[in-house]
């Protein structure tokens, strides 16, 4: 079954699409760009007025950039579409804050205490810690990972806790299950 089928009749009421892309520039950066988009099906009825069906709510841009170690070294943050036009996007430049915070552990703790609640959007600070996830996924093969340390990405999921036996399979050096398990191939690394 590709994705979830309804499992009873329903009538669409929202939808949103969040569209993430990592770019590698041409100094050396990486660029994460993230788009949220928010619209109703009908129009719908604002505070600030009626939004005709299809036209989005929330129009919302973020891009950070950052080096190899993952550190940031700029922000930008744009609104094509708000609420409330003239006070929402008011907002955008606190987005600069961004820049010198590490994507590390702690990152989205410290996300929510520079610019959670009524510090920052909350539809751009929410995008923030997605492009921070995405981040990751953008240097995938882009660094050379140290053999002496324990890869990134162990411990962050349950399928590549230590004592998972998928880590036990393609990382041995570094499981900590039970469970006797075979070592990938060289080949099944690839």
């Amino acid at each position: 079954m590709p994705g979830l089928d309804p499992t009873v009749g329903r009538e669409p009421l929202h939808r949103r699409s969040i569209e993430i892309h990592g770019y590698k520039r041409a100094d050396g950066l990486f660029d994460i760009e993230g788009h949220l988009v928010d619209t109703k099906p009908v129009d719908f009825k604002l505070t600030a007025g009626v939004r005709p069906a299809g036209v989005p709510i929330h129009d919302m841009w973020l891009r950070i950039t950052v080096d190899r170690e993952l550190h940031i070294v700029d922000a930008a943050a744009a609104m094509d579409g708000m609420p409330y036009v003239g006070y929402c996007d008011r907002i955008v430049p606190a987005y600069r804050a961004l820049v010198g915070m590490a994507i590390r552990p702690g990152f989205h703790v410290r996300l929510k205490e520079v610019l959670g609640g009524v510090r920052g959007c909350t539809h751009i600070t929410e995008l923030a810690g997605s492009l921070a996830t995405a981040a990751f996924q953008t240097l995938a093969g882009q660094r050379v990972q140290d053999p002496s340390r324990k890869p990134f990405q162990l411990d962050r999921c349950h399928a590549l806790d230590v004592r998972s036996p998928v880590v036990g399979k393609y990382h041995p050096r570094w499981y900590k299950g039970t469970e006797p398990v075979e070592p990938a191939a060289e080949e099944d690394h690839h």
